[in-house]
């Protein structure tokens, strides 16, 4: 990264403040939505399997509070600090207010590097470390909900619900709902491990569907129709990058390119994602699944970076942030840039890549919230106890097939396949999924609007809109006279 690039923090900021230039709102209320409610830095000792004693540095902030439960990562890394917590926690709080999720802002971190430690070491410092966090009143269903992030997954969300309970639960009927992303064993959800990948396929399809973004793209001439026959380089085939991939390739998309840390492949011919996906899961890489006189290109070490330089209709961007910058973004040749990951453009390369070269870019805060979205719904499922479809699904069925009776009463016909489609009650899966539809269909819509109705770019468009109602939220609720 360009030494005179902003950092993480810096760069929220004055996109925040690019978007405020449309708005006509007050300085002094611009800065409080902007600000960061609270921080909370923890330190505490920890004696190693070894018998060596370290200490662990966590962090928690609250963003903003303007709608509660707080809502936002716990991520495991040898480089989170305080600024980056503080950084992703604003970007909760609008991905939040895109996508009509009532929660506000949080991010948190412990500065570990989750493979140097065993499992059973990882559950002590998961257990102290919510231990601290509740003792500061920094977590519970009703106040902070975390949920998994880099480096974390159900495992660590189900050890911090099992302390919080152990801790709360005789008095707080609702402590299970403290975390989501727990196991489907304590409460987790469907779906939820494919949420922020099969979110990004929804905000791609909402976007590419349009034709004045087409037209920005300069796809609009294209002999194919939406996601269908155009080319696409995804770079991070973890979690979200692998269901971006998985659902675009499904619904006629063509998966050229594909990365994770030690190898980019590029492929004209297409990849099949899902073999890709065990190959990489017995040997650690997506390297070695085709040979390399099979492949376009082949990029390894420190040349991985290079696909994103790769020609290609669109590129998701599902690793890390700041992935694309002043020092690379002039050698970007994809149409559209898809960020799937959080702020993995920097301000500057945004300039360049839509002023320079004419690429859009889909911004993360609409891109990326399905993770959050099904989250909510995990948190709600948890508050009421019961899974979705378990009051209603018989009775659904019920009442389909008596319409299908009288249809057949007055000589219709329906044949078997396609009478047992309909009579099929949704699952919970179908619930979530119908929901997250819904959230990510409605905020890429009205971000689009926004943007035409402004002149402004998506991302512009969709921070006025989650200004406009975190703002309206706090005015009805008097906090702007504190």
């Amino acid at each position: 990264l360009p030494a005179d690039e902003p950092r993480l923090l810096e760069m929220i900021k004055e996109y925040f403040d690019r978007a405020s230039e449309h708005l006509d709102i007050d300085e002094g209320e611009l800065e409080l939505v902007k600000g960061c409610d609270a921080a909370l830095r923890v330190t505490f000792p920890f004696k190693r399997r070894d018998g060596s004693v370290i200490v662990i540095q966590g962090y928690r902030a609250h963003h903003s509070r303007h709608r509660l439960p707080v809502k936002g990562g716990m991520r495991f890394s040898a480089t989170v600090d305080l600024q980056e917590v503080e950084a992703m926690a604003a970007l909760m709080t609008l991905k939040c207010a895109v996508s009509d999720v009532p929660f506000g802002g949080a991010k948190g971190g412990i500065r570990i590097d989750p493979r140097d430690f065993s499992e059973k070491e990882l559950e002590r410092i998961v257990r102290r470390f919510t231990t601290e966090l509740a003792k500061k009143s920094f977590i519970g269903p009703g106040r902070d909900v975390p949920g998994p992030d880099l480096g974390t997954g159900s495992r660590e969300m189900g050890w911090m619900a099992d302390t919080y309970v152990k801790l709360f639960g005789a008095t707080d009927i609702h402590a299970n709902g403290v975390v989501t992303g727990k196991p489907n064993s304590m409460g987790g959800i469907e779906g939820r491990k494919e949420a922020t990948g099969l979110g990004v396929y929804y905000a791609v399809r909402e976007f590419m569907s349009d034709p004045v973004v087409m037209e920005r793209a300069g796809l609009s001439e294209h002999v194919a129709t939406n996601i269908v026959g155009r080319s696409y380089i995804v770079q991070g085939f973890g979690k979200v990058g692998y269901h971006a991939a998985l659902y675009i390739a499904r619904a006629g998309g063509k998966i050229i390119g594909v990365s994770d840390r030690r190898c980019g492949i590029l492929r004209h011919q297409g990849i099949d994602v899902e073999e890709l996906l065990r190959h990489k899961r017995k040997h650690g890489s997506v390297d070695g699944y085709y040979a390399d006189d099979d492949l376009t290109a082949c990029f390894r070490g420190d040349d991985v970076s290079k696909l994103l330089e790769c020609e290609t209709d669109v590129l998701v961007l599902a690793a890390f942030q700041q992935q694309l910058h002043s020092g690379n973004a002039s050698r970007v040749n994809a149409r559209i840039i898809v960020e799937a990951a959080n702020g993995p453009v920097t301000p500057e390369a945004e300039d360049i890549l839509e002023q320079e070269r004419g690429a859009v870019i889909i911004p993360d805060v609409v891109a990326s919230a399905g993770g959050l979205t099904v989250s909510y719904f995990e948190w709600l499922k948890s508050l009421s106890n019961v899974r979705y479809g378990r009051l209603t699904k018989k009775w659904e069925e019920r009442s389909k097939l008596l319409m299908i009776e009288a249809w057949e009463d007055i000589g219709g016909t329906v044949n078997q396949e396609k009478r047992q489609r309909i009579l099929q009650g949704p699952s919970e899966l179908d619930i979530v999924f119908s929901g997250l539809a819904d959230s990510i269909i409605v905020a890429s819509q009205e971000t689009i609007s926004t943007s035409k109705r402004l002149e402004c770019n998506l991302r512009q468009a969709a921070y006025i809109n989650a200004i406009t109602k975190i703002h309206e939220s706090m005015k009805h609720a008097g906090m702007l006279l504190a």
